[in-house]
């Protein structure tokens, strides 16, 4: 058990780290130098250019209505728990924490589906690394928003156990 925990700890700090060097890595990708291919003229891609953009912004629309609702119910979550009285205010912060933290995740997620489909159709050397450094830096951050969230939960859950223990 300590050193599955000690493993799960290394990997920890060293998975947002090879992250951040390959964000680096692909940042400081010098394409400038090289030669821009001519694209060809392709009817189809004339057509599907237009279609994909659109899909592209029904996906960053569907990122904000998400992370936007999220906010919002947060906001009303926090407002009826000062209301009510009823409940702590540490434990409504530390549940709206988690609840925004997943909805974050989901509107990641839509971001980077909206980034791979801008990219998709003729991309360039440069569009391709673009899209590698934004995926990298999102995938960073949903790494460590998943963490959190499996903290915060763990520590709610370790919480409820004691809170029950104490009334036996």
């Amino acid at each position: 058990m300590k050193r599955n925990s000690s493993v799960e700890a290394i990997v920890n700090a060293l998975l947002p780290l090879a992250l951040i060097l390959g964000l680096v890595l692909i940042l400081s990708l010098d394409t400038e130098s090289v030669e821009q291919a001519q694209a060809l003229d392709n009817p189809l891609e004339t057509w599907i250019k237009p279609i994909v953009g659109y899909l592209a912004a029904a996906a960053e629309i569907a990122a904000a209505i998400v992370i936007g609702s999220a906010i919002f119910r947060g906001i009303a979550f926090y407002l009826r728990g000062l209301i009510l009285q009823g409940r702590q205010p540490g434990n409504t912060i530390e549940l709206i924490r988690l609840q925004l933290g997943k909805v974050l995740i989901l509107g990641l997620e839509f971001t980077v589906a909206s980034d791979i489909l801008r990219t998709a159709v003729a991309p360039t050397r440069q569009d391709i690394l673009n899209l590698g450094a934004i995926v990298l830096l999102r995938t960073l951050l949903n790494y460590f928003l998943e963490l959190e969230i499996k903290q915060g939960e763990q520590t709610r859950l370790n919480s409820r156990e004691n809170d029950t223990s104490e009334l036996f």
